[in-house]
This record gives C-alpha cells, sequence and structure tokens, in this order.
C-alpha cells in the first residue's frame, strides 16, 4: 500500500498496528449491549461517534474485530442512538431520556446530544438537567438549564424539591430570554440620527413592564421587508428594501447581545427581500423572497461556520414572506394558494427536499404566521374574509398526523396574531396597546397576563434573546437617559 493510500484512509496510527485498510471501515460490525447484538456499518459509527472514531485511529486490536462489547450501557440507550444516527426523531419517555443521555455521554454522540436538546420540554425539563449534570453532557446540561430558567415562575416548586442546591443555583445565575421586538425600519437618511427612537432594538422588561432599549440599527440596517432570525442569540437581519423604490439592501448584519456590538456579514447571491429567514443547527435559511417584481422559489443556505451561502432545494412554488416555524430540530413552511389551501412543508436538511406534511381548506383571506409548541403547529390566519379583526387558528399535531380548530376567536384589537412566538409554555403577541402571554394548555390558548405594549406603528419583528446581567444594567441606564 502506498503512502497516499494510507493517509487517505481515514484512520490515523497512534501505537501498536494501525487499521487503515479501506475495507475496516466499508465492513459491519456487531455491538454488543447488555445481551443485545447490534449489526452497524462501521462508517455511521465512526463519522457520528467520537468513541468508535477514537477506537479506530487507535490501532488497538478492537478495531480489527467484527464484534466489540459495550460494558456498562443499556441497549435501549443505544438503540436510540442508531435510530438517531440513521435519521430518526424518536420520542422518548423518562426512562429512554436517561439512557439516552448515559448513551450520548459515553459514546460521545453529538447527533444525539442535539436530538436531546431537541426534545426539552416543561415536563422533562428537570430530569433531562439533572441526568446531564450526572453524566457531564454540557449541551444538553446548558440548554435545559436555560428553558428551566425561562420558566422558572412555573417550575420554581419542582426544582428545589428535586434538584441538589449547586443545580439550582445555576439556574438562578443565568439570565432568562426576554422578548424582544424591533419595528420594520428604512435605512437611515444622512439626516436621520441614529439613536431615533424609532430605529432601536426593544425588549419587554416583563417585572417592571416596560420596553427598554437594548440596541441601535446599524446606519445601513433596514427591517423593511427584511428577513429576522436569532440563532445561539446572535441577532440576524438580512436582505430588506429602502426607498420609495424598495432597492434592495446589499448590507447584512449579525448582533451580538453578549458583546453588545454589531457586524456586517455577507448577503445571499440572490438579492432578496419580504424573504422568511429560519435559523438552525449553525445554518441560516433565506427562504423565497422578492426581487424585481418578481416572487421567488430560491431557497439559500449560510453556513455561519464559513461565512458563505449556498443554494438549496427550491421551494415547491414561489413565496414571499411566507410563514416559517421550527420546532424539535424540524423547519416548516406554511405556503398559501388559491382555492384557500393552506400547505405545511418541511425542509429536510440532509436530503435537501421539501416534503408536503398536510393540507388544509378554510375560509379566509391570508394567513398571519405559524408558531409552534412542542409537536403541535399553530397556524394563524384572519378570516373569514369578512371580518379582518378576527383572528382564527388551527392546530397540526406532527405525531398523529391531525388538524384541530382552536374554539372561538382571537381579536387583534386585543392582541395582534400578525407576529407570535413561544417560550417554553407560553405564546407572546403583542400590537401598540398590549402585550399578551397566552398559557399552553393542552391544545388551548388561555390568557395569562396583559402587559404593554410596542410602542412602535407598522409591522413588528419579535424573538427572543438572552440578555446579559451586565448587557441588562447598561439597557436600563441608556433607556433612563432617553426618557
Amino acid at each position: 500500500m502506498s503512502e497516499s493510500e494510507d493517509d487517505n484512509s481515514g484512520v490515523e496510527s497512534s501505537g501498536s498496528r494501525p487499521c487503515r485498510h479501506p475495507a475496516v471501515l466499508s465492513a459491519r460490525l456487531t455491538v454488543v449491549v447488555e445481551d443485545t447484538h447490534f449489526s452497524e456499518e462501521k462508517t455511521l459509527l465512526v463519522r457520528s461517534c467520537d468513541y468508535f472514531r477514537a477506537l479506530y485511529r487507535s490501532g488497538m486490536r478492537e478495531c480489527r474485530q467484527e464484534e466489540i462489547h459495550l460494558k456498562s450501557l443499556h441497549a435501549r440507550g443505544f438503540f436510540i442512538a442508531l435510530a438517531v444516527l440513521r435519521g430518526e426523531a424518536p420520542g422518548l419517555d423518562a426512562d429512554d431520556i436517561v439512557e439516552a443521555i448515559e448513551c450520548a455521554a459515553f459514546l460521545q454522540v453529538a447527533p444525539l446530544t442535539k436530538h436531546l436538546v431537541h426534545l426539552i420540554d416543561s415536563d422533562n425539563c428537570v430530569l433531562m438537567l439533572h441526568t446531564a449534570a450526572t453524566f457531564g453532557l454540557l449541551d444538553l446540561y446548558h440548554a435545559a438549564a436555560l428553558f428551566i430558567r425561562n420558566m422558572y415562575p412555573d417550575l420554581e416548586v419542582e426544582v428545589r424539591r428535586t434538584l441538589p442546591l449547586e443545580l439550582i443555583s445555576f439556574v438562578e445565575s443565568l439570565s432568562p430570554s426576554a422578548f424582544v421586538a424591533v419595528g420594520a425600519h428604512v435605512t437611515c437618511s444622512t439626516s436621520e440620527s441614529v439613536h431615533a427612537a424609532s430605529r432601536t432594538v426593544c425588549y419587554l422588561d416583563e417585572s417592571g413592564n416596560t420596553w427598554k432599549t437594548l440596541t441601535d440599527l446599524p446606519l445601513e440596517a433596514s427591517t423593511s421587508m427584511a428577513g429576522v432570525a436569532v440563532l445561539d442569540n446572535k441577532l440576524y437581519i438580512v436582505g430588506g428594501v429602502h426607498g420609495l423604490h424598495k432597492d434592495v439592501v446589499d448590507a447584512s448584519f449579525c448582533y451580538d447581545v453578549s458583546k453588545n456590538s454589531w457586524i456586517e456579514i455577507a448577503g445571499p447571491v440572490k438579492r432578496r427581500f419580504n424573504l422568511s429567514l429560519v435559523g438552525q443547527d449553525g445554518h441560516l435559511y433565506a427562504i423565497g423572497g422578492e426581487y424585481e417584481r418578481t416572487v421567488m422559489s430560491s431557497v439559500e443556505v449560510l453556513e455561519l461556520k464559513s461565512g458563505r451561502w449556498r443554494f438549496a432545494a427550491h421551494l415547491p412554488r414561489p413565496a414571499s414572506g411566507a410563514a416559517c416555524t421550527k420546532t424539535m430540530g424540524r423547519i416548516f413552511v406554511c405556503l398559501w394558494r388559491p382555492m384557500e389551501t393552506t400547505e405545511i412543508y418541511e425542509y429536510i436538511p440532509t436530503k435537501d427536499q421539501w416534503r408536503l406534511l398536510t393540507s388544509l381548506i378554510r375560509r379566509q383571506s391570508y394567513g398571519h404566521c405559524m408558531v409552534a409548541h412542542r409537536d403541535d403547529l399553530y397556524v394563524m390566519r384572519n378570516g373569514p374574509s369578512d371580518d379582518f379583526l378576527r383572528c382564527m387558528i388551527d392546530c397540526y399535531n406532527l405525531s398523529t398526523g391531525q388538524w384541530t380548530a382552536l374554539p372561538g376567536h382571537f381579536a387583534n384589537s386585543k392582541g395582534s396574531l400578525f407576529t407570535a412566538l413561544t417560550r417554553g409554555d407560553s405564546v407572546f403577541t403583542l400590537n401598540r396597546s398590549c402585550t399578551l402571554e397566552y398559557v399552553v394548555s393542552g391544545k388551548m390558548w388561555k390568557p395569562r397576563r396583559q402587559m404593554k405594549g410596542f410602542p412602535r406603528s407598522g409591522s413588528v419583528w419579535t424573538f427572543l434573546l438572552q440578555i446579559p446581567n451586565n448587557q441588562n444594567d447598561k439597557c436600563t441606564n441608556k433607556s433612563q437617559k432617553s426618557t
């Protein structure tokens, strides 16, 4: 075997006789856990698990065996790991969660850890936190702790009854995710001040029931018909327009709340406005939009690590301002078409394809937005078309594939559902007069509290940001000075 063939084998030498032959990674491996035998391709295990990757780079005699025994591990946990590695998204009960966390930590299975993070909810978050702390699964540990912090008033009794003091202290040390809003504004003219109140990103101080300024938009940034999304606690503004002729803004921006700073980032290859922007797993998805009076079906993906945009599979048909949401690690877009038909598509990144999930026919004028809670997708629309102020909600359950209509209606005069988002088991909606928080119980939205509305006219973008305590103090001082 030549030296170049050695280097391309994907297995490195360290110690005794190395496992370098390509056949080593093309064969199947039998993994014995407890009394259960699993047969799987070695390439899948090596690609997805740090444990097997290290094993086949070690040169140890186990890497030449056709059967490996894993001790101190449960068969159910390994079964769940294999299901996730094959692209499945299994639901997990309490026992499953413990064994899956044990497996993810022992074998260092990053996809399984990511799947567990996506499954965090109010029923399992305390168990997730405690078990992740026990096995040292840090990504899950931090995600579960933040989820609990965001729902602390509802979970504090259970947390104090269940968790050890050090975990309680860690949860309480975190800053909860704040409800943040920014109006739809064009780029600044030379005569407009960068500190103009209308060009600020604001967050709701829920304890004081007041809106405070978080940051000013960059001079070149436009939130008018832009794509706005948050990923990894950073705010992204892509595209948008300025001027009466809706000239497309070339520049895109990222706000890092931990540093309280903006940077300019690369924009999509195809200029666009009125796009939908979704952030998921280190990628931004610019979906549809318009350019030169043409509605687009093209989709582009920004890999944040490399900073490069690439084209993805086109939407099934052109769409601008499409309602999008994500839940349980999955991305969904809602498309409307004539004959009063609503269609929900899921984008599958591993296959780069859009899959039609369901269609619904309802009397409506058009849809407002779509939000997700656990495995439910809530589609908001105004209708019937002769009653613009009424907002109707239909719920699609991903697990059962069934539609249900929420009873009654939600009046836009009380809380506009042109924009809505979920935090824990709550849904936040707002308009100029009030911010409303609903509690999702079953498939019902029950009003919980009413807070101050967002004092801006026009369209509003809403999202969640975790604001550090020191940054929160600065925002308070800034808001007091501006007042």
